[in-house]
């Protein structure tokens, strides 16, 4: 299961990199449109949003394999190793059942706007579901990270380096 997920979260980085891009070209489209009104997008700046949500959810998953997550461990640091490991399966657990949450409401906003043929306000009346898609996606992949994590925690691995560090500082 572990090199299964390990994929769909590499695919999810490249789609949040793909969403990134075409961010950039709606961002640039709109720029274009203002200059030369016969280039003009409608709803280029709607689109650049939608892209920007997709980027940010896509990417969750993938940002939190790679232990790029912000974590506060000034009460962890300070724990014995076993507390360590009871504290870290209590927060996973935690952030499981938060992400569940989120992945359950975000799939049932994207039902919610499907049947009931939810569109944008704007011009360009995109139906609403297709951006909404990314985030239900990236919350769903963001659960099951949180689900693998909390798998290897209680198979007894550690999720951080040796050193300690939980955080990349570059």
């Amino acid at each position: 299961m572990q090199r299964w997920a390990h994929h769909l979260f590499q695919v999810a980085a490249q789609l949040a990199g793909l969403s990134l891009l075409c961010t950039l070209i709606m961002v640039l489209f709109s720029i274009t449109g203002r200059l030369w009104p016969s280039i003009s997008i409608t709803g280029a700046d709607a689109y650049a949003g939608y892209f920007t949500a997709g980027t940010a959810f896509l990417a969750l998953a993938p940002t939190l394999k790679r232990g790029e997550h912000i974590r506060v461990t000034l009460l962890f640091s300070h724990l014995q190793p076993k507390a360590q490991h009871a504290m870290d399966v209590l927060c996973h657990l935690l952030a499981l059942l938060m992400a569940c949450a989120l992945a359950v409401f975000s799939v049932r906003l994207v039902l919610q706007s499907h049947s009931f043929m939810d569109i944008s306000t704007g011009l360009d009346a995109t139906p609403l579901w297709i951006p909404q898609m990314g985030m239900a996606l990236g919350c769903i992949l963001f659960a099951l990270a949180f689900l693998t994590d909390l798998i290897r925690l209680l198979q007894g691995e550690t999720l951080h380096n040796a050193s300690g560090e939980l955080a990349r500082t570059e």
